[in-house]
């Protein structure tokens, strides 16, 4: 049988999974999900990094979002109200390019690695936070 029905109240997220210029926090993990949150500063940049087989859903809660990914020209920004899938292995990083924070809420499914820092992609700079 299955875990019972939970809630995990805002204060019990710990921080898991740093990347640089990024601040997640895992609300939970079981095998083949892991949810949480990620909270970008203004004006940060995080690493590059990828979530290996993990597919992964953001909703975007507040703030902007930025996205530039490998195989991507330029970069795509999402807004409070939007989500945003990013594909298993797609090596990518995010910003923040207002003065407010960015809050999002992270779910990934397939049981993978949660994060895989990684070198800049070629031709790609690295981070800046």
């Amino acid at each position: 049988m299955s875990q019972p029905v939970r809630v995990i109240r805002q204060g019990d997220l710990v921080a898991a999974d740093p990347t640089p210029g990024m601040l997640r926090k895992r609300a939970f993990e079981v095998p083949t999900l892991w949810a949480g949150r990620v909270e970008t500063a203004p004006g940060s940049v995080s690493a590059w990094h990828h979530h290996d087989r993990n597919e992964t859903s953001l909703y975007v809660v507040s703030g902007v979002l930025r996205l530039e990914f490998e195989g991507g020209e330029g970069y795509l920004d999402a807004a409070a109200g939007d989500f945003v899938h990013v594909p298993a292995f797609t090596v990518h990083r995010e910003s923040n390019p207002t003065d407010e924070p960015s809050v999002a809420v992270i779910a990934r499914a397939g049981g993978g690695t949660p994060t895989v820092n990684v070198d800049p992609p070629a031709g790609l700079s690295p981070s800046t936070s």
